[in-house]
């Protein structure tokens, strides 16, 4: 899936990481912003988030928000307890709060015709897919406890930064050569690391 990323809501190529620097940046994650960013990830087709959003009741969208703002706030400090360090096995004892969630999982699966008949396996043009059932605005917690969950079993937590900028809070997973990734965004914390550098030299 090709994922739009622009700024630094999309700087870290691991979505878990992405959701937490959200809840780390000037934005208030309401309810239009949490669906904002849903349409930005294409973590829920756009079909389900306008049904979801219609169907709403007032206040729901909001509660919502505020449940994705507590899990992240939860999944935020298990994040900086063990990153920079290989998570150990014994982590999983304190990712319950996140398999919860994801036991509410309900998908469909079907056999479905190849989109791109060159894109053959064993000569079958069919493929089988699923789909996830969004039975109610809660289940909407599910992409982003799957994106948290990918990140725990796919990412080395030992490559897992916080940004050296001034004040930045924003997380990352290094993947340079050397593992010498400092700064969110050479753009912008980085530049602003060498201007400083920069006039305290001129200084002295």
């Amino acid at each position: 899936m090709s994922i739009p990323r622009f700024g630094p809501r999309f700087i870290t190529d691991a979505l878990g990481l992405d959701f937490l620097n959200v809840l780390t940046s000037e934005e208030v994650l309401d309810a239009e912003g949490l669906l904002k960013w849903f349409e930005e990830t294409r973590l829920v087709p756009q079909v389900d988030l306008a049904k979801l959003r219609v169907d709403a009741a007032p206040g729901e969208l909001d509660a919502v928000a505020a449940q994705a703002r507590t899990l992240g706030d939860w999944f935020r400090g298990f994040v900086g307890d063990y990153k920079g360090k290989t998570l150990p096995a014994s982590a999983v004892d304190r990712l319950q709060p996140l398999n919860r969630i994801l036991e509410r999982d309900a998908r469909i699966g079907k056999i479905d015709a190849r989109d791109n008949l060159n894109d053959r396996i064993a000569g079958s043009g069919l493929e089988w897919t699923s789909k996830r059932v969004w039975r109610s605005l809660d289940t909407l917690l599910l992409p982003i406890a799957q994106a948290m969950a990918e990140l725990v079993c796919n990412e080395d937590f030992s490559n897992i930064r916080a940004c050296e900028g001034f004040g930045c809070k924003l997380l990352f997973v290094d993947r340079t050569r050397g593992r010498a990734r400092r700064w969110c965004s050479m753009a912008v914390c980085g530049n602003r690391a060498k201007q400083a550098t920069r006039r305290s030299s001129q200084e002295t």
